[in-house]
């Protein structure tokens, strides 16, 4: 189940959001071995939790956002933050989006730490930063359409599927794994599920400022401006939301 896209358009145009996507491919390619030629970079910039308690390699708690372990694992969260991303700069501006973004991702990387201080495994991705997008974006439109690609062996369907569902589906297998598997297979669930968190507290702030309750009630839970229709052609068509 993959989120391509959702039916929420942007007022602004996303210049932080196409940055942070531009910033973490270049890195991809420049520590990619054979390529980049900076292969050391990725080591060095990796997050240590081990390291981080004893006051070591402590810039891999920011740098260990912009740099990704394979071209599944980028593909994959440039994707996430190309689908939410935009959305919560619209909402948060540019500045506080970047600021929004890091904050975000320091407190993923706390919570991996929190749960395994002594590991000595790096620890790479964009993901934690990225769940607290997710997270902020449930908070603000927990009703927008999100279109999902079902894959079913040989066959594939696209659905539209309230936001508050895929991502809460999402965020429910990330606390799943986190449990029973932990770092077994590679990935981070417990900086998923604590950037998902500080993603969802950081944006109640704005949240409130917006009305809260109210803005829920006078949007539905949905955008607060006409949604996408892409179900007519390959060229998207703003329309007005059904209450």
């Amino acid at each position: 189940m993959f989120p391509i896209r959702d039916h929420n358009p942007s007022s602004r145009t996303p210049y932080v959001t196409w940055g942070i996507i531009a910033l973490n491919v270049i890195l991809f390619v420049l520590t990619m071995p054979g390529v980049g030629g900076m292969e050391s970079l990725w080591a060095d910039w990796a997050l240590y939790p081990a390291a981080i308690t004893h006051g070591a390699y402590l810039q891999g708690l920011v740098t260990h956002m912009f740099l990704h372990a394979g071209l599944l694992h980028i593909a994959g969260n440039m994707l996430f933050l190309w689908v939410f991303g935009d959305n919560l700069e619209d909402q948060l501006g540019h500045i506080g989006f970047a600021l929004f973004y890091l904050a975000a991702g320091l407190a993923a990387a706390a919570a991996q730490i929190l749960t395994d201080p002594s590991s000595t495994v790096p620890m790479v991705g964009a993901s934690g930063a990225i769940a607290g997008v997710m997270g902020g974006y449930m908070l603000m439109f927990p009703r927008a359409r999100v279109d999902v690609l079902l894959i079913f062996i040989v066959f594939f369907k696209v659905l539209p599927i309230p936001a508050w569902v895929v991502l809460g589906i999402w965020f429910a297998l990330q606390l799943l794994n986190g449990t029973t598997a932990g770092m077994a297979d590679g990935v981070a669930y417990w900086a998923h599920a604590g950037g998902f968190v500080a993603g969802l507290l950081l944006m109640v702030p704005h949240w409130r400022r917006m009305g809260g309750v109210l803005f829920w009630g006078q949007t539905h839970g949905r955008p607060p401006h006409p949604e996408i229709d892409y179900s007519r052609s390959n060229i998207p068509v703003v329309r007005r939301r059904r209450r």
